[in-house]
């Protein structure tokens, strides 16, 4: 132990974070339990090291005694095991050397010489300080990656496995993207830099830390738009609500908390450039953001946008709406596959049954309630189209 041990400890508290401290007690640790081996689990010693020059000093309380205590065994044994016992007891004679006043019964504490311990006491404390610097740089890791959780990281890919597994950097480790977290709608290659969302982060005592990551989920969406709109970051304007079918299409709601904001328009961008960049990032996925209202009817009109509908009714006990819409609209309010009428009641909430202006079924009867039997807005969305 010298100061080139202070020197490296303070360059590990420096680039790692680990606490020059806690190294020192692992030390100290070590050659206490180095010492308590070596002595029959003596519990009558102590270490102390020296935090400027890196020496340490062992003492020991000993017991002074007229005569050592004999033990019985063999010549072998008994030299072995009188050696251990004697580490708690010293005669008068060799206790006076250390203090001239030490009588017979009295507690008196000596320096344990490290020439006097094996080769393992400092073996052992070098693969103490390597486990201790791992443990150290393990937690830091996972503090780091803690703090991200439910936030997005960027990384880059290293290797593309055949089942579609993804190897990604993401700084101090490295992550798996699993295939059912990939989203279809850009076509990822070996060095591609991209933006995760972090589901959760696990240190796992045999696996070590497990970082899981998706970009199919709606709240990698929401983070890119607090990302890129400082209104949202700021509070001025608020998402209320995502419903996504990632590599495809997203429908995002939000509101201004601030009068004469424009909401839409702040997630927009000038030209299109903030939702352009998260276009960008998500391959190509549509966006649709349209504007949130408390009145459940316009809140439903809104989020069937591009679609333009005629009239409008929801039922909010129920929480189930008739929507008209005209002929030459119809298709674009359903969508393909059912698509944005699907998106529409998972953003709202809503069972929404369409149907077109041009059915004399789909006008609004107030005394037949049979239409809105039977709907979840989820799965069961009735469309009726004219034959």
């Amino acid at each position: 132990m010298n100061k080139e041990l202070i020197a490296a400890l303070e360059l590990l508290e420096k680039e790692n974070g680990i606490s020059k401290e806690i190294m020192f007690t692992a030390i100290e640790k070590s050659l206490m339990d180095e010492y308590k081996a070596e002595f029959d689990k003596a519990d009558n010693g102590h270490v102390v090291l020296d935090r400027v020059t890196g020496d340490f000093h062992i003492y020991a309380d000993k017991l002074v005694v007229e005569k050592l205590t004999e033990v019985d065994g063999d010549d072998e044994n008994k030299k072995i095991k009188e050696r251990r016992i004697y580490s708690k007891e010293i005669t008068l004679d060799n206790a006076r050397k250390v203090d001239p006043k030490a009588e017979i019964g009295d507690v008196i504490t000596i320096e344990v010489k490290s020439e006097e311990f094996s080769r393992k006491a400092a073996k052992n404390a070098k693969n103490v300080i390597v486990q201790t610097i791992r443990e150290q740089e393990k937690n830091s890791i996972f503090k780091e990656y803690k703090a991200k959780e439910k936030e997005i990281i960027t990384g880059v890919i290293q290797r593309i496995a055949e089942n579609g597994d993804m190897t990604v950097d993401i700084g101090r480790i490295q992550t798996i993207l699993k295939a059912e977290e990939v989203n279809v709608g850009r076509k990822l290659k070996v060095g591609d830099r991209i933006k995760l969302y972090v589901l959760s982060v696990v240190n796992r005592e045999k696996s070590g830390i497990s970082v899981r990551v998706s970009r199919k989920s709606p709240e990698l969406v929401k983070k890119l738009f607090e990302e890129e709109a400082a209104e949202i970051k700021d509070g001025v304007v608020e998402i209320m609500g995502i419903a996504r079918e990632a590599g495809s299409r997203t429908k995002i709601s939000v509101r201004a908390n601030v009068p004469n904001v424009d909401p839409v328009g702040a997630c927009v961008g000038i030209s299109g450039g903030r939702v352009r960049n998260i276009v960008n990032e998500l391959g190509d996925e549509q966006i649709d953001i349209i504007e949130w209202d408390d009145n459940s009817a316009q809140y439903i009109v809104n989020a069937l946008s591009p679609a333009k509908v005629v009239a409008a009714e929801a039922d909010d006990d129920a929480k189930k709406a008739k929507i008209v819409v005209s002929e030459q609209q119809l298709s674009l309010a359903i969508g393909k596959s059912g698509q944005n009428v699907r998106l529409a009641a998972k953003l709202t909430g809503y069972g929404i049954d369409i149907k077109s202006e041009a059915d004399d079924e789909a006008l609004y009867n107030e005394e037949d309630d049979s239409d809105f039997e039977d709907l979840d807005f989820e799965a069961d969305i009735e469309v009726e189209e004219t034959p």
